[in-house]
């Protein structure tokens, strides 16, 4: 009995010196990763494309603002919507879940000793397991939600937590390729500038981008940037034919 506390106690200490170093905010990355890189290129583009209609500096700027309002919202409610989404379908799966431990439970205990054994473990390693999980209904449920359905519980707050961050990146991106028309009152000198910073704001991201998600930055810069030149490029080019005809 002694080793076994001393057993645990060694484990604590072992596991409180120890510092894990794994990235675990990947959906606040992802939802600004998504509200940055649509800010940046939308705005950029629409602006881009007026430019290319001769419309003022002042009509472009009205009209970008215009549309990184209605981005965000837009961008925002499909992020809540989403998140919405993966959680009713959770719980959804949940329901489902408990409804066939209550009713199959014999079966359901089958299925925890083929998860475990896919593990290497063995009958007299998981056989104490599975009783242990069957006489703990709440850790039961935990453990085939996890491991054989592959979901994890959502942040009740994730619905509202992600509209609220692909909106606000959605803003701070689109706001860069639109600030240029806010002191540059010649349209042309005003692309040109929102051209530079904008491309270089992307290569930027692209960079930082790479850096979080475990990706080349260098090669995230470069297709992000080329993304960006590429919507632009169309926009521009449509406004003049249409202009032309």
């Amino acid at each position: 009995m002694a080793k076994l506390v001393q057993d645990e106690e060694n484990q604590r200490l072992l596991l409180d010196d120890h510092k894990e170093k794994h990235f675990t905010s990947g959906e606040v990355v992802r939802d600004i990763i998504i509200g940055v890189s649509d800010g940046l290129t939308v705005p950029f583009a629409l602006a881009a494309g007026l430019s290319g209609a001769n419309a003022s500096s002042a009509l472009v700027l009205t009209a970008g603002l215009a549309e990184v309002a209605a981005g965000a919202i837009s961008m925002g409610l499909g992020g809540y919507l989403a998140a919405k989404s993966d959680a009713d379908h959770y719980y959804r799966e949940q329901q489902r879940e408990q409804d066939e431990i209550d009713t199959v439970p014999d079966t359901e205990a089958a299925e925890i000793t083929e998860i475990l054994s896919e593990y290497g473990l063995g009958p007299e390693e998981y056989g104490p397991v599975v009783t242990s999980l069957r006489n703990n209904p709440k850790a039961w449920l935990e453990f085939m939600m996890k491991f054989e359905l592959g979901l994890e519980k959502p942040d009740p707050r994730r619905a509202l937590t992600s509209a609220a961050t692909i909106a606000l990146a959605y803003v701070v991106g689109g706001l860069v390729p639109l600030s240029p028309y806010m002191f540059v009152p010649s349209v042309d000198r005003a692309m040109l500038t929102s051209v530079v910073v904008t491309l270089a704001a992307l290569l930027f991201f692209g960079y930082v981008k790479g850096r979080f998600t475990g990706n080349r930055p260098f090669l995230s810069a470069i297709q992000t940037a080329v993304i960006g030149a590429l919507a632009s490029s169309a926009a521009y080019g449509m406004a003049k034919a249409v202009q032309n005809i």
